[in-house]
This record gives structure tokens, C-alpha cells and sequence, in this order.
């Protein structure tokens, strides 16, 4: 069995792809592919992961927490998916982004010491990244939250560098959240692993929320009139439609934050953009791109 990490990151996903696979957990199941509920491994991987410290699992803590976790006696894959995999929101940012996160997600890997991991993680512009970070915190006020970080000097290349140096061996996924209306199949095959015939339902959830609900109503009806015959025409479909029916409040990116200044974010989308390129040279890590 393989167990399959989908990280986040905090602001990009938002629980989209977690829904998508638990409403085909009938027809994953027939490929040998689990998706168990959140609920059932959560707060346990957590808590455990703590009374560890970092050290390997016996095997018969991986059997007991697996037991907790899954009701089949075998998998191929199974994929267990949380944005604080890499950290709490509230600590997100210390000078750095997810200063810890190699060595957390470490931890939790360490859990199932004999079992093959895979990652899978979706990156944001800092630009609009931080703005909607802050929105997700409760009573604090921006000096707080920020720290003396300086948003201009966030990488995530940084992130993933660690995460491949605290995990050896094991593969990582990497995308662009900003691509992921384009690219939603194929990043659900790849975080599921199922079979290219495979035919997943409810997996419109990612483009009627960005959408007017006639530009998705036409989407939908031109898709299914007109099959496309490849990767790359399915992209092409949606980005004209997108193109037109886009709701601007939800593709957007718009920030009001203290001292950020409309030169800034263009620097901070710059050094996104180069970042990226970086990311995508690095050894160990397969880039999902539009």
C-alpha cells in the first residue's frame, strides 16, 4: 500500500478535493484506492504523531492506527488530505512560510514507518496567498499576524525544498492553485491514482463556484456535446469560458493590506513566476502545469 499525503497548502484547496474523492469512494474502492473520512484520522495522526516525538512507529501502533483509520483489510493507495499537515494557519508565517514543514510532515509519515508515501501539494501567488491567510485569522490584527515577515521575500521553492530534504525518496506533486480550474482532472488522477477510463461524478463543484450560473450551465452543455479530445482542447474550453463568465470577485486577485502597494504585489507576482520555474527544475518534484 501506498499512502498518499495532499497537503494543501492553507487557501488553495479549501476541502474541494477531499469532497470530490469521498463522493466516488464506491468506484475508487473497485481500483483498490480508500478514502476515509477525515474525521477518522485527523486528530489521531495528530495526537499521535506527538507521543511519538519523531521516532519510528512499532509495527503494532501503524496496525492499531490504521485499524482507527480504514475498515478494508488491504489498499493500493490511500489518501488522507488536510492543509495543517504542514502547520496550523496561525503559524504559517515565522519570517518564512511553513518554516517546519518538512520535518512535521516527517513526523507523520513516521507513523507508518514501512509504508511508501506520496505528496501532493498546491502553491499560491504570495500575493494573493497572505491577504487570504490573514482573512482566516480570528481577532488578530495584521502587525501580529505577519511578524516582521516581509511578504516580498516569501518562496515557496524554500518550502518544498525542505520537505524533499526531511523526505528522501519520496515523490511530490506539485501545482499552481492559480491553474487548478484548468488542470482539476488531472489533479484528482493524480492524488487518487485511479484508471484513465475511470469516470468520476460531482467533480464540478471547482468551476460553478467561479463561474455566473449561465457561463457553467453552457460549460457544462458544451462539454457534453462536444467530448474534447484531449487534455489540452479541455483546457482550452474551459479558459474560454472562464474567459467570459469568470465572476471577477472570485478570479481576482485583490489585496488591502497595510503598507502593500500595487508595485509590490507586481513584484511578488515576478518573483512567483520565477519561483515556479525554479520549483519545476528541482530533483524529486513532478510539476503538474497548465
Amino acid at each position: 500500500m501506498r499512502i498518499v499525503y495532499h497537503l494543501g497548502a492553507h487557501c488553495t484547496d479549501e476541502e474541494r478535493l477531499i469532497r470530490c474523492l469521498l463522493k466516488n469512494r464506491a468506484v475508487l474502492a473497485e481500483e483498490g484506492i480508500v478514502v476515509p473520512s477525515p474525521t477518522r484520522y485527523r486528530r489521531l495522526l495528530r495526537d499521535t504523531a506527538v507521543q511519538l516525538k519523531g521516532a519510528p512507529a512499532s509495527r503494532e501502533t501503524t496496525a492499531m492506527v490504521l485499524e482507527q483509520i480504514m475498515d478494508e483489510a488491504e489498499a493500493r493507495r490511500m489518501v488522507l488530505s488536510w492543509d495543517s499537515f504542514l502547520s496550523f494557519p496561525q503559524w504559517v508565517l515565522r519570517g518564512t512560510m511553513y518554516a517546519f514543514a518538512g520535518e512535521r510532515i516527517r513526523a507523520f509519515t513516521r507513523i507508518f514507518p514501512e509504508i511508501e508515501a506520496e505528496f501532493h501539494l498546491a502553491i499560491r501567488n504570495p500575493a494573493s496567498f497572505v491577504p487570504a491567510l490573514f482573512d482566516k485569522q480570528k481577532g488578530r490584527s495584521y502587525e501580529d499576524f505577519i511578524d516582521g515577515t516581509r511578504p516580498e521575500t516569501l518562496r515557496w521553492s524554500e518550502v518544498v525544498r525542505q520537505i524533499v530534504a526531511h523526505n528522501p525518496g519520496v515523490p511530490l506533486v506539485v501545482w499552481c492553485d492559480e491553474d487548478t480550474p484548468l488542470i482539476w482532472p488531472e489533479i484528482l488522477q493524480t492524488v487518487s491514482g485511479h484508471a484513465d477510463g475511470t469516470v468520476l461524478d460531482d467533480t464540478d463543484e471547482l468551476l460553478s463556484g467561479l463561474m455566473a450560473p449561465e457561463g457553467f450551465a453552457r460549460l457544462h452543455a458544451y462539454l457534453a456535446s462536444h467530448p474534447p479530445a484531449s487534455i489540452l482542447q479541455r483546457r482550452r474550453i474551459v479558459s474560454a469560458f472562464l474567459d467570459k463568465f469568470a465572476l471577477p470577485d472570485r478570479v481576482e486577485m485583490r489585496f488591502d493590506l497595510p503598507g502593500w502597494t500595487e508595485a509590490m504585489v507586481e513584484d511578488m507576482t515576478a518573483a512567483y513566476q520565477a519561483d515556479i520555474e525554479t520549483i519545476r527544475q528541482m530533483p524529486g518534484v513532478s510539476f503538474v502545469a497548465a
